[in-house]
Formats: structure tokens, sequence, C-alpha cells
């Protein structure tokens, strides 16, 4: 089974050449949604890849009319070290001058997550309309999991609501996280995925499996995975789809 049309992988040699076609994927949906609406709406991923990523954001995108979102956070404070937040704040959101009025953070310290949930709905949703965000950056676990919507757990069966907490008992923790009405909606969509730890994962999601990723690419909406060759390795050459190498 191949991939939807609407899903492109773009493979690279290095993480070097991955995270600039990735960057000049994001300047060109800033400059499209600004030109048309006035307004960049993003949500950012955590991990290792969107660290490499974020630098070569600091220029070519107008941070004074975009508003950040996070696709999810773990249940600690801002100056956790395993915080998303932080970890844009210190590769991205500081360095670009990006106002902190145009940043919206989970409140993932509160020790009711359900209503710091409810809370980043509302704000994800006030003034603006369906699709709320103009592009979803995510990553790709060895599970199959994006964003903190880990196998097996509550947050994937979720419908009628933007935002939630989550147990993740994997993990033993709790996580907050966009659900698929909120992914799912946005605009554009882009994974970021290296490594050959990933590369089951990217196999079973291209092919169309139940992981949860999976779901995403069977949103109807243009997806475009930016992949290392360890990552790729796995996909079938007859099941890759629009595909770019370089």
């Amino acid at each position: 089974m191949a991939p939807p049309e609407h899903v492109r992988l773009v493979v690279k040699e290095s993480l070097a050449d991955l995270v600039e076609a990735a960057a000049a994927h994001v300047r060109a949906a800033a400059a499209a949604a600004i030109g048309a609406r006035g307004r960049f709406r993003i949500a950012l991923a955590g991990g290792s890849t969107p660290r490499a990523l974020y630098p070569r954001l600091v220029d070519g995108v107008d941070w004074t009319r975009t508003t950040v979102f996070f696709g999810d956070e773990r249940a600690v404070g801002p100056e956790d070290p395993q915080s998303n937040y932080r970890m844009a704040r210190e590769t991205l959101l500081g360095p670009a001058g990006v106002p902190s009025g145009n940043v919206v953070r989970w409140r993932a310290e509160d020790p009711d997550l359900d209503a710091a949930a409810r809370d980043y709905e509302r704000a994800l949703t006030v003034g603006a309309s369906a699709p709320w965000l103009d592009l979803v950056l995510l990553g790709l676990g060895p599970d199959g999991h994006t964003a903190s919507l880990f196998p097996g757990t509550s947050a994937l069966a979720e419908e009628g609501v933007l935002a939630v907490a989550v147990d993740v008992p994997q993990l033993g923790t709790r996580r907050l996280t966009l659900t698929y009405p909120a992914l799912c909606g946005a605009r554009d969509v882009c994974f970021l995925v290296t490594g050959r730890d990933k590369a089951p994962a990217m196999a079973a999601v291209v092919d169309g499996g139940r992981l949860p990723a999976a779901r995403v690419l069977r949103r109807g909406g243009p997806v475009t995975i930016f992949c290392d060759r360890d990552a790729a390795s796995s996909v079938q050459p007859a099941k890759q789809g629009p595909r770019e190498t370089t």
C-alpha cells in the first residue's frame, strides 16, 4: 500500500541538509499565511531534530506576526531541562526575539493538568476559526507515537476536544497534547524523523498501519516527511509514494 498522494517523502543525506529543507518549508508556509491572512500560527515539536532545526528559523520568518503553540508538553515547569518550551525558547524564541505575547505555552506545572489542557484549547481557538493552525511540526517515536499520542492511550480516542492531559503508562507519567482534531485539521503538517531506530515505525506509518502517527497521514491535507536515509531505510521503494532524495 503506497502512502496517499498528498504525502511527500523528502530524504536527505545529512541532518544539515534535512533541517535546511525543513526550514525553507516553514519559511514558505509563514510567508503564505501572513500574505493570505496576516498571521502565521505554528505548533512546534520537541526532540533532537527540531532542536537542530530551530536555529535555522531565527531569520526568515516574521515572528512579530506569528503565534507559536506547542504540539505537546511534559508535566514539568518551563525551566525544567525536559520542557519543550524551554528548548524552543533557548534555540529559537529567545534568539529570534519572538514577543512573549506571541508564545502560547502549556501550563504544564499546574497540578490540575486537565484544567491546563482546557486553557490551552481556549488559547488555540480564541479569535480564530478552524483550521486552528497553519503548520504543525511533528516527530515520530520508535513506537509510532507523535506529539504525546502514544499507542494504547486515551488521547487516541478524543474527537471532541483539541487538547487533553493524558496518562502514558509506558512512561509512568502524564503529558499534555494536542489531539487528532487539532493536528489533522491544520493546513499543513511536517514530520521530522532521523535515525535507524525510527525505521520500523517509519515503514509502518508510510504503509498505512495502525500506529498513532499513521492516522495523521490519512488526514487528507498536505503532509511532508523530512527524514534521513537511516529513518527511510525500511520503507519499500514501491511504497514510498512521491519522494525527493538528495
